[in-house]
């Protein structure tokens, strides 16, 4: 083997790599089993005792120098069906942009057109608002330009004015909208790290306005959905001085102190986490805490001496939190403890009602240390709204200063300019606090009164830190409101029972695996299963290393890669059985098996790589996770069959002339020899059976009313229901159907008799709060008659009708360009049209074949909806059925190459035969494994492994008898007319071949 070396020295980085982030899993998972301890008391699980000891080690070292936040960040984690948590999709409106940027105009034609584009983007999800609005424009205003509406002040700093064209208005508003995105993106990202869980993910939506969050763990959805819709609230206040504040802060200060003392005289005691730093252990009573507390505030040295006086420091529990030298400042390890403190009767009782004390955005690091600042601001007694709020913001943008360093300019409108004169000229010498979301992002000093509007806020900015500043400043300026477009709330308990139905299927798939693997190849298939072993390493220490979280349909795509990894050792297996029958020496027979399995290795790993690319690119959430997995499993599937079990297979015959080493057993050594089917010969009664199911299966679907498309597809909400009591589906149904108004509702049973799934269609065009509240007290109203089952809700989903439309359509999409790009794959590897379009054709056959089957299966009582996973499941088919034909399409044109005076009609059936055992190896063993997440991989994956099973048997035949055969029909054809034109007796070119020359190949 070449470059041995290199392959070597790669495969141990990758290996050290992997094990290096799992191994911090398995950290992380030490750190969560230390708070689950923790906060366990007469046998059950305390949340915030288990959240305020993670929070107290989130800054702590728990593994050398590593933080528990640098382990959380590199573990590999858990998706929310797997853990519990929220999903929501939010969709930022860009009408509120368009209307803000026109001034809030009261144009009828504008406002005409605006109503036109919002009725149209409905059923047109694909097409920019901006564009939607622009045609309506045209047909409503007869021939007035946009300009006429948005040449204002405000738009003056994009470039429009009365002259503008209406493309270069139209470019502006997409500007302002792309920038608004990006805006709620920051705001909502600071939202996020509110809720205080593990691993919250948010990221935009490729080529949309939407924006997906997870929050894994959260237990208060409509606390989520509150905080996440509600408007971002930019304010501007003035700043008490540190001088002023400490006064309160230290009497504040004595008040928890001697209610510590009370409670230590009383035998009561202070504990914390042994794991944490929290100072609060080390209470001691002495010296007047206002001097304490005004010493400390004082303090410049950061030296380690400095902090040890600092931790040794005799006052009350607010005097060891505030540990920042010079500032309000506490480890960020202790702003829980701080919070609790600041909530307590105390603080009420002795901090004055216009004092509020807000927490900085970003931290500040000392001595390795991150601090976050407490700004104490100024706010009416009577709970007045701020002196100035973001409405005023006409501009914001990072700029440069006469020196050199960044700085933010502002211009406000000619109302806020009069009231920021007046409050800068209030304020000379002291600090104004710019608040978003109640975080203070900046507190500067304002050095003089300022007139005009036109302000400049200058500090230690980086560019960063500035331009994130200016978008703070312009998220006031133009409200973007969002919505709720899609929503998935799945339950603790629902999680755990899905980590144990993916654990199951996962090792149960393995083992069944390396079980057929070792019997049907001997000791070579021990090897084969090292590599397996391997291949899951590879795959979990990559998906760690990019923090990916694993999922119910990544763990589908991992038993896949599974399955479907053995293909490469199979290949290489049977090619090498191949050239030990055919008399090759041993090393000679191994070479020669893995140089001549390599092209159909590559061929069928590129085409699955391309699913993978098509299915991360257009899908979303599971279906994401699902295209991740399978992608990173090629790569790793690769690596491992071809030159991992190459390697160990070398090391174990090197000086060997004969070796212990076997590639059969005596179950498999005769098994699937000298096969001689007539294939191609049946390839009509293919044809009309294949036609005949498939008619079949869509005349059941329209007699069932269309396709059971599940709420991906057809928008509405869906909850699971679990009763204390089997219940009867239908029932159900039947009992609270009322409470839905007679809307679409679908009832079923779910995983288990006594869990049922409700899905209804009732408001499913309202995508509101207010409607998704309506549509829960209908459930709540209908399962009230079924209280002595006790009824709960683990589970709730929700999408919207647009975003239902765009899944359907990107799932067409996703189809089409899948069947595309193999169609220029296949013509660029075979050089011939016929076969890229017979191979086309046969999978299009396939994804027919698997539609079909689910009205058929529903005719006998199998109710499986077609969703996203459903997508997934038709594609992977689509990817194992051309992995399979690419086979078969390789040992053609090497029979063609080495036999050229034959024809298509004289290698079809005998590659046919010859690649006939490695067809059945690989569909044996990914049939097992979807058999295996079919029976135990739960309710959620069940449409996906049905769809799967059906897609195996229909891939394995159609490459049989439809993919190769029309091919003969085609390409065949044509060339026994030519040679016949030639003069050639076609009579003795159209059977099969009298002797192929097999020595070197097959």
């Amino acid at each position: 083997m070449r470059n041995k070396g290199i392959i070597i020295g790669l495969t141990v980085i990758v290996s050290a790599l992997c094990a290096y982030f799992l191994f911090f899993t398995y950290v992380s998972r030490g750190v969560q089993d230390k708070a689950v301890a923790y906060a366990t008391q007469n046998g059950k699980v305390n949340e915030t005792m288990r959240q305020h000891y993670l929070d107290s080690v989130w800054r702590a070292p728990v593994f050398g120098p590593y933080t528990y936040r640098d382990v959380r960040q590199s573990e590999l984690g858990l998706g929310l069906d797997l853990k519990g948590g929220m999903h929501v999709t939010l969709e930022v409106s860009p009408v509120e942009i368009v209307r803000a940027m026109s001034g809030n105009s009261k144009d009828p034609a504008f406002n005409k057109a605006l109503a036109t584009a919002v009725e149209r983007q409905k059923t047109n999800s694909s097409t920019p608002f901006t564009a939607l609005f622009a045609q309506a424009w045209r047909e409503n205003a007869n021939g007035k330009k946009l300009a006429s509406i948005f040449a204002n002040t405000t738009n003056k700093s994009r470039g429009i004015d009365i002259n503008s064209s209406d493309e270069k208005v139209i470019a502006a508003i997409d500007k302002e909208e792309e920038e608004a995105i990006d805006r709620s993106f920051d705001i909502l990202r600071t939202r996020v790290d509110k809720f205080g869980v593990n691993q919250p993910s948010i990221q935009r939506v490729k080529g949309t306005g939407r924006l997906q969050i997870e929050l894994p763990g959260v237990d208060n959805p409509d606390r989520v959905r509150k905080l996440l819709s509600g408007q971002a609230k930019l304010e501007f206040w003035e700043v008490w001085s540190q001088n002023e504040v400490i006064p309160y802060i230290a009497q504040l200060d004595n008040s928890l102190k001697a209610k510590e003392d009370l409670a230590k005289a009383g035998g009561a005691t202070v504990t914390a986490p042994d794991a944490a730093t929290d100072t609060t252990a080390t209470a001691a009573a002495g010296d007047s805490t206002s001097n304490s507390l005004a010493a400390q505030l004082a303090k410049k040295d950061t030296s380690a001496t400095a902090k040890a006086d600092s931790a040794t420091a005799k006052g009350g529990p607010l005097s060891r939190l505030f540990t920042m030298p010079g500032s309000l400042g506490v480890n960020v390890r202790d702003t829980s403890r701080m919070n609790s403190l600041l909530r307590s009767e105390e603080a009420r009782a002795t901090l004055p009602p216009n004092l509020a004390l807000l927490w900085s955005a970003k931290p500040v690091t000392i001595e390795k240390q991150e601090y976050l600042r407490l700004i104490p601001v100024k706010k009416d007694r009577n709970g007045a709204a701020a002196p100035l709020s973001g409405e005023v913001v006409s501009d914001a943008r990072q700029d440069y200063d006469q020196g050199g360093r960044p700085e933010v300019s502002v211009g406000m409108n000619p109302a806020g300019s009069r009231k920021w004169q007046k409050m800068t000229a209030a304020n000379i010498g002291k600090q104004v606090a710019i608040v978003l979301d109640d975080y203070v992002y900046s507190d500067p000093v304002v050095q003089s009164e300022i007139a005009g509007g036109n302000t400049s806020i200058s500090g230690n900015f980086t560019i960063e830190e500035a331009q994130d500043l200016a978008q703070v400043l312009k998220a006031g300026k133009l409200p973007a409101p969002t919505r709720i477009v899609e929503e998935a709330v799945v339950g603790p308990s629902l999680g755990q029972e899905a980590i144990s139905q993916g654990l199951y299927s996962s090792l149960a798939g393995v083992v069944l695996i390396m079980i057929f693997m070792a019997v049907y190849y001997g000791r070579a298939g021990l090897v084969a299963d090292v590599a397996l072993l391997f291949n899951m390493f590879l795959i979990l220490g990559v998906l760690a290393q990019f923090g990916t979280a694993l999922t119910l349909p990544g763990i589908a795509g991992l038993i896949l890669v599974i399955g479907s990894s053995v293909d490469a050792n199979v290949l290489i297996f049977e090619r090498i059985r191949e050239e030990l029958n055919h008399g090759l020496g041993l090393h000679d027979a191994i070479a020669k098996g893995y140089d001549r399995a390599f092209t159909a290795i590559f061929d069928s790993n590129v085409t699955t790589m391309l699913i993978a690319v098509i299915l991360g690119f257009f899908g979303t959430g599971p279906v994401q996770n699902f295209a991740i997995t399978l992608g990173i499993g090629v790569l790793t599937s690769f690596l491992s069959a071809v030159f991992v079990s190459r390697l160990i297979i070398e090391w174990l015959t090197k000086g060997k002339e004969t070796s212990s080493i076997t590639f059969s057993t005596f179950l498999s050594r005769n098994l699937f020899q000298n096969v001689n089917f007539d294939i191609v010969g049946k390839r009509k009664i293919a044809y009309i059976g294949s036609t005949l199911f498939i008619v079949a299966g869509f005349v059941l679907m329209a007699i069932q009313g269309g396709p059971n498309l599940g709420v991906d597809f057809k928008g509405g909400r869906s909850y699971v229901v679990d009763f204390n009591k089997p219940m009867v589906a239908s029932d159900v149904r039947e009992g609270i159907s009322d409470a839905f108004q007679d809307a679409g509702l679908e009832v079923k049973q779910y995983g288990s008799p006594t869990r049922l799934r409700v899905t209804t269609g009732y408001l499913a065009e309202d995508e509101s709060p207010e409607a998704d509240a309506k549509v829960r007290a209908a459930l709540d109203q209908g399962l009230a008659k079924y209280a002595s089952a006790n009824p709960q809700v683990p589970s709730a989903s929700k999408v919207g009708a647009t975003i239902a439309d765009d899944i359907k359509r990107t799932s067409v999409l996703s189809l089409g360009l899948t069947l595309l790009g193999i169609f220029i794959y296949v013509l660029f590897r075979f050089e011939k049209w016929q076969y890229s379009m017979a191979a086309v054709v046969a999978l299009f056959h396939d994804a027919l074949l698997v539609i079909a089957a689910f009205p058929i299966a529903r005719a006998f009582g199998l109710n499986y909806e077609m969703d996203q996973i459903f997508v997934a499941a038709v594609l992977t088919v689509i990817g194992f059925s051309m992995n399979d034909t690419v086979v078969i399409y390789d040992r053609i044109r090497e029979y063609l190459r080495e036999n050229p005076k034959l024809t298509f009609a004289q290698v079809v059936n005998p590659a046919l035969n010859s690649t006939f055992s490695r067809t059945m190896i690989t569909f044996t063993t990914v049939f097992l494994v979807m058999l295996v997440l079919y029976i135990f991989g739960g309710e959620t994956l069940r449409s996906f492994s049905f769809a799967m099973i059906i897609g195996i048997i229909f891939g394995t035949y159609s490459s049989l008898f439809i993919a190769t055969p029309i091919i003969l029909d085609t390409y065949g054809k044509k060339e026994l007319r030519e040679r016949a034109a030639a003069g050639e007796d076609i009579s003795t070119l159209s059977g099969d071949a009298p002797k192929l020359n097999t020595a070197a190949s097959v």
